[in-house]
């Protein structure tokens, strides 16, 4: 059953995150993962969330995603994109 993973990021360093990018693109391939969406419009409808930058990635499962979050190549980028920006980020299984 398939994963998201719901990041809301501020960039601190547009060129550094760059780099971050350059590097998670094909990593997330890697791992059979996907934008489903990444940097658009968005609204809050309800609530007092203030989110900046909201990016939704797709994994296979919970596993996948876990196995990439926790793996040696995202945390080396990972050092890079807390280095340049901050986020909060949230998993949740799909539908069955």
């Amino acid at each position: 059953m398939s994963a998201y993973v719901i990041f809301d990021v501020e960039i601190h360093d547009v060129a550094r995150y760059q780099a971050f990018m350059q590097g998670v693109k094909p990593a997330l391939e890697a791992a059979g993962a996907r934008y489903l969406a990444r940097g658009g419009a968005h609204h809050v409808h309800e609530g007092d969330w203030t989110p900046r930058r909201i990016v939704l990635i797709e994994f296979p499962s919970l596993a996948a995603w876990e196995a990439f979050y926790n793996g040696e190549t995202y945390q080396g980028l990972k050092a890079v994109r807390d280095a340049c920006s901050s986020a909060r980020l949230v998993s949740v299984e799909g539908l069955a």
